[in-house]
């Protein structure tokens, strides 16, 4: 396991640690009702943003199984959106991957550009052997990146839990170390 060099810089984007700096860009975002439409709980206030600042910039890489890391995706100047890298099982070498993006820059290609940067992360940095990535069956655009990335759905699981007063459904997909070498010639 070893720690990346920070800033990871890809063709568009530059993937870094959240900085106190990022409050703004982090609440433009955080503060829509229409960002957290397909995620664990509402829309922040400043405040609840600036807690959640304080988590994403504590943890600049998971060191051990249970804890993730949230880099700001930067374009042109500006935090845009967030990737994740969740260390699940040490013992199973799984992860996970997630992202979150400002709508304005929706439909660029920067989740899945930013997305294969981190399972680099979590395949060559972290060693995992297998990362998974869930969302509601509803959110087409972001299962839709997960098949760009050359992850393969795994289950579908219909009404699974009760999420923002009605049942939900919720997509998973994951990609296997070797699929991912042979994929990028690795």
């Amino acid at each position: 396991m070893t720690k990346p060099d920070y800033p990871i810089r890809t063709e568009r984007l530059t993937l870094r640690p959240f900085t106190p700096d990022d409050h703004a860009d982090l609440h433009a975002y955080q503060s829509r009702p229409d960002v957290v439409r397909f995620l664990y709980g509402e829309a922040r206030t400043p405040e609840e943003t600036t807690d959640n600042l304080k988590l994403k910039v504590s943890v600049t890489w998971p060191e051990k199984e249970g804890e993730h890391v949230a880099l700001a995706v930067v374009h042109e100047g500006r935090v845009i959106g967030e990737t994740v890298l969740k260390y699940l099982s040490e013992a199973h070498r799984q992860g996970e991957i997630g992202y979150i993006f400002h709508p304005d820059h929706h439909g660029r290609g920067f989740a899945t550009e930013a997305s294969r940067a981190m399972l680099e992360l979590g395949f060559v940095n972290l060693g995992l052997h297998r990362i998974v990535a869930s969302c509601d069956a509803n959110n087409d655009r972001s299962w839709q990146v997960m098949e760009r990335l050359g992850m393969r759905r795994e289950a579908h699981f219909r009404h699974n839990e009760i999420f923002k007063g009605a049942w939900g459904e919720e997509l998973v997909y994951a990609i296997l170390e070797d699929e991912w070498r042979a994929a990028n010639h690795r």
